[in-house]
C-alpha cells in the first residue's frame, strides 16, 4: 500500500497509560485516608464518572459530595497526564520515521484534548503530530467509525492508504468493519488478545519490532 496517513489511538497504543484508568478510583479513595477494597476496579469499570463518584461516596462513607469526588478524580487524572505518563518504547523513533517518509500522523482518542496536549508537550513530541481528534469533539465514540473517517478525510486520504493503530478490541472491530487497515498494538489492559490478533491486519508487541508493519505497508 502507498501509505499516506496513520491514525493513532493514544492510551494503551502510543502511551503506557491504561493503568491510570484501572487505578484512579483506588488512588482517590486512598487520598481520603481510606483503604480501597480489592474489588473496587471491577465495581467502577463500567460506570460513568458520576456513577463512580456516587458509588465511592456510598461504599466508603466519604464526606465529599459526588461533584467534589469527581473534581478530585479529575485532578488525579490531570496530574498523571501533565507529569507522569510516558510514550511506549520505540514510539518516538517510529513517529520520526513516519514524518521523514512524508506520512501524515494524527491522534484519534476518547481522552480530552487538553490532557493529550499536556502529555505531548511535556514529552517534547507535539510537533510530531499533524492533528488531534477527540471523541468528545467529533461527537461519537469509537463504537462508531466517525472519528477515523474524520481523521482520514482531514488529510485527503483513502482507506487504502491509511492505517489505524489501536489496542482495544472494540475500536479495532469498528475500524475493521468500516474497511480500515488496522495495526493492533499489544497492551496488557486488553485481555482479548487472541481476538485482537485474529482481527487485525498486523499485530505489534513492541514499537521496537515493526517488521510486520513495514512489510504490510510495502506490499502492493
Amino acid at each position: 500500500m502507498k501509505l499516506k496517513c496513520v491514525i493513532f489511538d493514544f492510551d494503551g497504543t502510543l502511551f503506557d497509560s491504561m493503568y491510570l484508568w484501572d487505578t484512579v478510583a483506588e488512588s482517590y479513595v486512598r487520598s481520603r485516608g481510606k483503604e480501597p477494597k480489592p474489588t473496587v476496579r471491577e465495581e467502577v469499570r463500567a460506570l460513568s464518572l458520576l456513577q463512580a463518584a456516587e458509588h465511592l461516596k456510598k461504599e466508603y462513607d466519604l464526606a465529599e459530595t459526588p461533584e467534589e469526588i469527581m473534581a478530585g478524580i479529575d485532578r488525579i487524572i490531570e496530574h498523571f497526564y501533565r507529569d507522569e505518563v510516558q510514550p511506549k518504547p520505540g514510539v518516538v523513533p517510529f513517529l520520526k520515521e513516519l514524518r521523514a517518509k512524508g506520512v501524515d500522523v494524527c491522534i484519534a482518542t476518547a481522552t480530552d484534548r487538553y490532557l493529550i496536549e499536556s502529555a505531548l508537550r511535556r514529552c517534547g513530541i507535539e510537533a510530531l503530530f499533524d492533528a488531534i481528534f477527540t471523541c468528545s469533539e467529533v461527537g461519537h465514540g469509537k463504537d462508531e467509525p466517525v472519528i477515523f473517517r474524520r481523521a482520514m478525510e482531514h488529510f485527503g486520504a483513502q482507506r487504502g492508504s491509511t492505517v489505524v493503530f489501536e489496542d482495544a478490541i472494540h475500536a479495532i472491530e469498528t475500524a475493521k468493519k468500516d474497511g480500515f487497515t488496522v495495526a493492533a498494538v499489544f497492551d496488557e489492559s486488553e485481555k482479548r488478545q487472541d481476538e485482537v490478533r485474529a482481527l487485525a491486519d498486523c499485530y505489534i508487541t513492541s514499537f521496537e519490532q515493526l517488521e510486520q508493519f513495514w512489510a504490510m505497508t510495502a506490499a502492493d
